[in-house]
């Protein structure tokens, strides 16, 4: 599954705090906070594309991992062949999802 990241996601990355809206035109405005008004500033769109780039590459450097976590057995599995057949026994096992999504 493809993840694209969102401008709301690189401007909430910037500005952890900011209230905002996203218009479906792409403008953000600014949002009032329980009848207050919001002294946020809004990022510059240079600054957002920048963001949105590197959250995007950096997700994207992640796809071994997230394959590698869903092929993982269970922790209680895994303790199990731990418990039951050793500790080579479970990093055989674990080896060959690593060796099958390496990190790039």
């Amino acid at each position: 599954m493809i993840n694209q990241i969102t401008k709301s996601q690189a401007v909430t990355s910037l500005v952890p705090n900011l209230v905002f809206h996203l218009h479906p035109d792409g403008k953000i405005e600014l949002a009032n906070i329980d009848g207050q008004e919001n002294t946020g500033t809004i990022p510059s769109e240079e600054a957002i594309t920048d963001e949105m780039t590197r959250l995007q590459a950096d997700y994207d450097s992640k796809d071994y991992a997230r394959k590698r976590a869903s092929e993982y057995p269970s922790i209680a599995d895994q303790l199990d062949d731990i418990y039951h057949n050793g500790i080579d026994a479970w990093k055989a096992t674990i080896k060959l999802t690593k060796d099958k999504y390496p990190k790039s």
